[in-house]
């Protein structure tokens, strides 16, 4: 390659990131602009230990484009929980960034805390199997969560969803499992459901059908939560009938690609694809990008959104 032709190879790389990172701040910007001040909440739970009804904190967003009555869906944290770090309440910036995304699209937002009712702040560094928040618990609180949803003013009970991360995406599969006893016996169901790199391994194992339209948000490289069980769960599924499921898998991306933070090696992790080696943690700005307009697509779609 001449030294011209390498300088404008240069230039055109240069620019498209540069292009990439102006896209991803002015989502960012237009995310903070559009949030709402969500209204807190207390949702109680279909889990009830002892006969004692867990109640989860909430964070409610109305969307002020709305119509009447509009969709709704309940957004389900990672093992982190809701909040930002260094303690405190305050919402990450992750959960606040997507309830306003969903806002802008018309659709109100519901964050729910599993953690802290149970005495948990988070699950990440607890082995698999000894975990003191269970998916069954979880499954319990998306249901409930889709029950408060369909009691709101202005909430159209036919266009629920539940979209989570990582052990929240697990949540979703738990909750979306047409197999299991207390999705079919629940009141309320999704009509939508997004996982972004959920753990998939256990249900595939247990098997798995749709009882709404699916997306999976995957990382090729995610060394926590792998590709590979879920691309066979969502193959899998197909025999078992079932709503549609779409899966996106984005080349290099790690777990948490979705967010801004630096990839990183997280050692206080046990498990993993290589279990006591620590897993990959952080942003990758291309798959973020890619991600938030396929999940604007899917939204749009199965809910007839303008």
């Amino acid at each position: 390659m001449s030294c011209a032709a390498a300088a404008k190879s240069g230039r055109v790389r240069h620019g498209v990131m540069r292009g990439l990172i102006v896209v991803a701040m002015a989502w960012s910007m237009a995310a903070a602009a559009a949030a709402q001040a969500p209204q807190r909440v207390e949702v109680p739970s279909l889990d009830a230990p002892n006969g004692v009804v867990v109640v989860q904190p909430g964070f409610w967003f109305v969307s002020a484009s709305a119509g009447n009555p509009a969709p709704a869906i309940v957004l389900l944290h990672g093992c982190g929980g809701p909040y930002a770090s260094g303690g405190g309440k305050k919402l990450s910036q992750r959960m606040r960034d997507y309830a306003a995304l969903f806002n802008r699209l018309g659709v109100h937002a519901l964050v729910t805390d599993s953690l802290s009712p149970r005495g948990e702040t988070e699950l990440c560094t607890q082995r698999l199997g000894a975990r003191a928040v269970t998916q069954v618990q979880r499954r319990r609180d998306a249901l409930a969560a889709l029950h408060w949803l369909a009691a709101q003013a202005g909430v159209d009970r036919q266009r629920l969803g539940l979209i989570g991360w990582s052990h929240g995406g697990s949540a979703v599969l738990a909750a979306s499992n047409a197999q299991h006893r207390e999705v079919l016996a629940a009141a309320v169901q999704p009509s939508l459901a997004v996982a972004f790199y959920p753990g998939c391994t256990a249900h595939l194992s247990a098997g798995f059908r749709a009882a709404a339209p699916l997306l999976l948000l995957l990382g090729d490289a995610d060394d926590w939560t792998p590709a590979a069980p879920c691309k066979s769960l969502a193959a899998a599924a197909l025999a078992l009938g079932g709503a549609p499921i779409e899966v996106e898998a984005y080349p290099g991306a790690y777990h948490g690609f979705d967010g801004n933070a630096p990839l990183r090696l997280r050692r206080d992790v046990p498990n993993g694809v290589n279990p006591g080696q620590g897993v990959h943690v952080g942003g990758n700005r291309a798959a973020a990008l890619a991600s938030h307009e396929r999940l604007k697509a899917f939204v749009q779609t199965v809910w007839r959104l303008p």
